[in-house]
């Protein structure tokens, strides 16, 4: 079953330069009505950069909304009308240094649709080799490598706190760990 959510009206009341957020009136499907608000955000990308010893390249910035540094994935938003893809090989350049050889999309998901339009694509980057791009004047990022096994090991410990890294790790451990490593 779908119910209908029919849109009455929306409003943008604030504007940024990385998203918008609109009220929406809605028609319930019961006729009732009912304001939602909604992060208006583009699409992104999320790499799994791995080195051909195993070692998994992530990078520590500040995040203003968990207020502390968080070790996350490459990732970034995409430009407007940028191929996935593109936008992958350009983000890991960006903020590692380094160019995909090879990338697989491993799959793609809404990181927070109760509130949020943003998309996100993820993609595992392997034959990685140096072509660095000067990255964002707002970015001040420390990249590290940590072995795939040990990565996984912080994850099922919960030392992980980024949902983009957690579901881009998921996906991509059948791809990273043999199967008796996965236990």
């Amino acid at each position: 079953m779908n119910p209908t959510f029919e849109l009455l009206h929306s409003d943008t009341i604030f504007k940024g330069h990385a998203f918008s957020v609109e009220l929406l009136l809605t028609r319930l499907p019961d006729g009732n009505q009912k304001v939602y608000e909604l992060v208006r955000h583009g699409e992104a990308v999320t790499l799994v950069p791995i080195s051909p010893s195993g070692e998994i390249y992530f990078v520590r910035q500040y995040r203003i909304g968990a207020d502390q540094a968080l070790l996350e994935l490459p990732a970034g938003m995409l430009e407007a009308g940028e191929d996935p893809a593109e936008g992958a090989r350009r983000e890991v350049r960006e903020e590692i240094g380094l160019a995909a050889g090879k990338l697989l999309k491993l799959g793609e998901f809404y990181l927070a649709p109760g509130y949020s339009s943003e998309f996100m694509y993820i993609f595992l980057a392997t034959n990685l080799y140096p072509a660095p791009l000067e990255a964002d004047d707002d970015e001040f990022i420390e990249v590290e490598t940590i072995p795939a096994q040990e990565v996984y090991k912080m994850l099922d410990s919960g030392l992980i706190k980024d949902g983009k890294t957690l579901a881009a790790l998921l996906l991509a451990r059948p791809h990273l760990l043999p199967p008796s490593s996965k236990d």
